[in-house]
């Protein structure tokens, strides 16, 4: 079963009114009109609210979406299997975002607006690479060990540098950006262009925001293809992926306090992702799914938690992160 052009379009619709909703909406202002840093218990009940919504999405598609009862079960699982792996994923996009913000001192209020951009940025990146990897992996099927393989690679990559703390501005792409665009010396409110002198310059706040584009580009080369490992689906991999961005933002201002808690969740990642290439060799071997969905969801499931549940006990008595005070914004040249 396939989905419909017109749900497609519904879908979408929604998942932009959602966003817009919570930008425009839910967003508190502060006394200049920009959105207040979000209070942590309102983003744990946004981040609840969209974990809500996707459970709810996958008893729509157990429901619904399949012309026999297996093939609702086979889908919906596919769907909850492929959101736990990429809801894992984005929290540790939430690492990179936090030390970003850090480095350039970005004031808590205009946070909230990177965050905005830089998800509907990710929505239409991983959009057009779902559609992509699809078309591909329906025209060669060999490009199922490559993807495999892929992910055998980057998972220990990313086990042997689970330690190790990247600068995320220490990048050509950033040094390039600063010697060929026109910056200026600070902030200017949460403005990403400016016009100054009859000049039009770009502000650091647009540096972190292409920024934070290539972070979810980098991370999205493991997700989209460890998805794929699980559903061949676009339907069921595009929306597993909406649904985990789309709490990304609400996630951020929940868990920004304690994610140096979580020491130990790319080494469960790292295995995840090493699983899930061996899986997606082995069903190309097969010649078809080699491994049922509801084992890789309850191994995809147990790893995650275990990495949490461990890392939270070994650094229960941790203190939290203190805030980074903002950079004060330069005076205008």
């Amino acid at each position: 079963m396939e989905a419909s052009l017109s749900f497609w379009i519904l879908f979408n619709a929604a998942v932009l009114g959602l966003l817009l909703l919570d930008l425009g909406v839910f967003a508190k202002k502060d006394a200049n009109g920009d959105p207040a840093p979000v209070p942590v218990r309102t983003a744990i009940i946004k981040s609840a609210a969209y974990i809500t919504l996707a459970l709810v999405f996958f008893a729509w598609l157990r429901m619904s979406y399949g012309a026999t009862p297996e093939e609702r079960s086979a889908k919906s699982l596919e769907f909850l299997t492929g959101y736990v792996i990429e809801w894992s994923l984005s929290v540790d996009n939430i690492f990179v975002f936090i030390l970003l913000f850090a480095k350039f001192g970005v004031p808590a209020a205009y946070q909230h607006r990177v965050l905005f951009w830089g998800i509907l940025g990710a929505l239409v990146m991983r959009g057009i690479m779902i559609l992509v990897g699809t078309a591909l992996m329906r025209e060669f099927d060999w490009i199922m060990i490559v993807f495999g393989l892929f992910l055998i690679w980057s998972g220990w990559k990313m086990l042997r540098a689970a330690d190790e703390e990247a600068d995320p501005t220490d990048s050509p792409i950033l040094l390039w950006l600063r010697r060929h665009l026109p910056v200026t010396d600070g902030f200017r409110g949460n403005a990403f262009t400016v016009r100054e002198a009859g000049k039009l310059m770009v502000t650091p706040l647009a540096l972190v925001l292409i920024l934070v584009e290539l972070t979810d580009l980098l991370f999205a080369l493991d997700s989209i293809p460890a998805i794929f490992a699980v559903s061949t689906d676009p339907f069921i991999v595009y929306t597993a992926n909406v649904f985990a961005i789309l709490g990304l933002r609400a996630m951020y201002f929940a868990l920004a306090g304690i994610i140096h808690r979580f020491k130990y969740l790319k080494h469960g990642l790292s295995i995840v992702l090493m699983i899930v290439g061996a899986k997606m060799l082995a069903n190309w071997f097969a010649g078809g799914k080699a491994v049922p969905v509801e084992y890789a969801l309850a191994l995809t499931a147990s790893i995650i938690a275990g990495s949490v549940v461990l890392s939270l006990w070994k650094t229960r008595n941790n203190p939290a992160l203190e805030e980074v005070p903002p950079m004060a914004e330069q005076p205008r040249g």
